[in-house]
């Protein structure tokens, strides 16, 4: 049998060798490279929900050119001064907006944003504003077990607030609500319990302050801040084939 194969590799007893003008003209049919997408949003932000769904559309998008990525969430706190235990959120709302009627109205625009990245937001079950430091940390530890993971529990706590208006500054609301996703309720509620990681979201928040991070959500493309906000699948994708190209015009 010829120990040569097509490519030119020299092949014996002890494996293949290929000469290096045949390697460089050989061009192996091997996937880029996931690249890195960051997001820093709340568990209680509307439009980060809405965004999570666009989102979702426009790497779709992007995954029939081949793109593949992986994302991350971290944490902003859009109320840091929000008490443990949260506050009645219409009496919340009306002070922030200046009357209930304007904080319904801001609630009517996200609900039509909603339906149309086919999202249902239930307002009127929602009872109390929380505070979300202990739902960062649910995150950042999900987000230990993988990207996929953390989407999973990003993805309950969006529909446990916004759909079915559970208090998810609730620390057996949190476990319930993670071990919906996948994790284990016990686990989760002891680590709530144990104050672990509490340190480390409010550090990163603080950072993102420091940094002049003001809204969320925010997308990152390997370390590079790409746009905020909740903006369709198609101009999502557009603006990341932007910064894949100049990145790796760059690296170039």
């Amino acid at each position: 049998m010829d120990d040569r194969m097509e490519t030119g590799a020299v092949c014996g007893p002890d494996g293949c060798e290929v000469p290096q003008s045949a390697a460089a003209a050989t061009t192996l049919p091997l996937g880029r490279a996931p690249s890195r997408i960051d997001i820093v949003s709340d568990a209680i932000c509307p439009w980060c929900w809405v965004g999570k769904r666009n989102l979702e559309g426009a790497l779709a998008q992007l995954a029939e050119e081949g793109e593949r990525f992986e994302v991350h969430w971290h944490p902003f706190q859009l109320n840091p001064e929000m008490p443990r235990e949260g506050v009645e959120r219409e009496a919340y709302r009306a002070a922030k907006f200046g009357s209930l009627e304007k904080s319904q109205a801001a609630d009517a625009r996200v609900a039509a944003a909603g339906r149309a990245a086919g999202l249902e937001f239930q307002h009127k079950l929602m009872r109390r504003t929380p505070n979300t430091v202990d739902a960062h940390r649910v995150i950042a530890l999900a987000g230990q077990r993988g990207p996929a993971a953390q989407s999973a529990v990003v993805e309950a706590l969006f529909r446990a607030y916004f759909q079915e208006g559970k208090d998810i500054g609730d620390r057996a609301v949190l476990a319930a609500v993670a071990g919906s996703a996948g994790l284990e309720t016990a686990e989760i509620a002891a680590f709530l319990d144990s104050g672990a990681g509490e340190a480390e979201v409010r550090q990163q928040d603080f950072s993102f302050r420091q940094a002049g991070l003001s809204g969320v959500p925010t997308f990152a493309l390997d370390g590079h801040v790409v746009f905020s906000g909740a903006m369709p699948p198609e101009q999502m994708a557009e603006a990341f084939r932007r910064g894949l190209a100049i990145l790796r015009q760059r690296a170039a």
